[in-house]
């Protein structure tokens, strides 16, 4: 991989120096914890009060009464009310650790960041490009801020279904090509398999037009925290980086953050960005979560050595993979592609094709008959993510997996892939033909599938996973994403978010 390192951002060695002097402590977390140990009397929300009485019981029965103590309301003294409190050197500290001018802690998830940032760039200009594999949460930001979008279309894998990410000059295009200036980009690295773009040089390409680069590094928030894994997009010149700490850097489920980079939008981008916090995140943040996202920082700045050994585990695994004669990893092929420029290697993109069935019908038996729980599935390949610092034996896997293809009485690849027939490839995206803002308050009506093609869609419909909105608030609905979209939802473990049913035999769609 070759590094675009900016003059003024300090080295890799720099920075692990840096956050190897930083606080051993979690200051929200611990300030939370002390709160709890007091013997304070709650007048006020929340109504369990912290204790174990009346019909708290329940509550203490389930979740045990150290995690009740611990729900402290917001602007509670020596947590997080006044100024230099504890949650202010939370945030400051994580800023330092991913190397931001400044972080926000999320409570609503990356879909929190995703939509704060589509408010704040609204606020340079209403011309964005964004990669046409974004989260529908950035879609729903377009509609939140009345963004016009233009789309570059990233590399994608059509038989194993895989989007990767896009090259500087596709972006310079994709610019270049949009009727109004561009004042933000929008783009996904690493990819839901693992891919990693050239953050740098997409960064310059930005630059080079004037916009802000906005990058949903969900996937990431483990970079940039050990030599050997790649480096965190908010010390490659990101101007915004929303990050799910939940995914692989261990905090809870919902826990993300949203980083300012050190760049030349700076200025411009903090107030909009604390206007937009103010606007998408609870006045009741869950204090569990905020926390959580504290003792990650701390635990991924002070566990080294258990990075370190749970990539050598990540080695031997990967290794055991490509060794194999049955499973193959896609992600040793992706440096092939000219716009990954790395590989994140706690993400296991496995070809389960051997097998005979088809990924979701992987997936789906591995949940049901061996309480095994993948992350995703196409029709060619499962997904397994590790968590950083974990370490864990995947023989339970493997023996899943080779227990499928012996009872597959010879079935091999040929016939998952007749299997997966049935799975249409990635329906490319139908025209803009209204700004999708407009689109979704306009007079819209309900049509048969049938009769919604040709139409304008006035919702948002991703698939899941991973979430890829395949039509827009004001996208033209084809036949082939309407075929796409009834096959994806009747699939073993397929869900289309934005469905009016779960079959999709009806539309909304603009009135004519």
């Amino acid at each position: 991989m070759t590094v675009h390192q900016d003059s003024h951002m300090p080295s890799v060695s720099d920075r692990s120096a840096l956050r190897g002097s930083a606080t051993t402590h979690a200051p929200y977390a611990d300030a939370l914890a002390a709160a709890a140990e007091r013997d304070s009397l709650f007048l006020s929300t929340p109504g369990h009060g912290g204790t174990t009485s009346g019909i708290s019981a329940g509550q203490a029965e389930f979740f045990c009464e150290h995690i009740l103590s611990l729900d402290i309301p917001p602007l509670f003294d020596g947590i997080d009310l006044g100024v230099d409190t504890p949650k202010d050197e939370a945030l400051q500290l994580a800023a330092e650790a991913w190397g931001a001018r400044r972080t926000w802690f999320l409570t609503n998830g990356s879909s929190q960041g995703n939509r704060m940032a589509a408010l704040a760039v609204g606020t340079l200009g209403t011309g964005v490009v964004t990669q046409r594999s974004a989260h529908s949460s950035f879609i729903d930001g377009l509609v939140l801020a009345g963004l016009n979008p233009g789309f570059v279309y990233p590399n994608v894998d059509e038989v194993n279904g895989i989007a990767h990410g896009v090259t500087p000059d596709s972006l310079r295009h994709a610019i270049a090509s949009h009727p109004e200036k561009v004042s933000a980009v929008y783009l996904v690295t690493p990819s839901y398999f693992g891919a990693v773009a050239d953050v740098s040089a997409l960064a310059d390409a930005a630059h080079e037009a004037g916009a802000a680069l906005i990058v949903d590094a969900a996937w990431g928030a483990h970079f940039g925290f050990h030599p050997d894994l790649p480096e965190s997009p908010v010390t490659l010149g990101a101007d915004i980086v929303i990050m799910s700490t939940h995914k692989l850097a261990g905090s809870f489920t919902q826990s993300a953050m949203l980083h300012l980079g050190d760049t030349d939008f700076a200025n411009r981008l903090e107030p909009a960005l604390a206007r937009a916090f103010m606007m998408t995140s609870s006045t009741s943040e869950n204090a569990h979560l905020m926390a959580s996202i504290d003792i990650a920082r701390r635990d991924l700045v002070n566990s080294q050595d258990a990075i370190s050994d749970s990539l050598d585990n990540i080695r031997q695994i990967r290794a055991r993979i490509e060794g194999s004669e049955h499973y193959h990893l896609l992600s040793g092929d992706f440096m092939n592609h000219p716009d990954v420029v790395d590989i994140d290697p706690f993400r296991l993109p496995i070809d389960i094709t051997s097998t005979g069935l088809d990924g979701h019908a992987v997936r789906k038996r591995l949940t049901e008959d061996f309480d095994i729980f993948a992350e995703m599935a196409t029709a060619t390949t499962i997904v397994a993510l590790i968590g950083i610092g974990k370490s864990p034996d995947l023989s339970r896997l493997f023996d899943a997996l080779d227990q499928m293809r012996l009872e597959g009485s010879g079935a091999g690849p040929a016939e998952a892939v007749a299997a997966s027939a049935g799975i249409p490839a990635l329906p490319s995206a139908g025209k803009l033909v209204a700004l999708p803002r407009d689109a979704y308050f306009a007079d819209s009506e309900l049509v048969p599938a049938a009769e919604a093609v040709g139409r304008t869609s006035v919702s948002s419909l991703a698939a899941y996973p991973p979430g890829i909105p395949n039509v827009l608030p004001g996208e033209e609905i084809t036949a082939e994403t309407v075929e796409f979209l009834q096959t994806v939802a009747a699939s073993p473990t397929g869900h289309v978010r934005g469905a009016l049913d779960p079959e999709l035999a009806t539309f909304r769609v603009l009135k004519d």
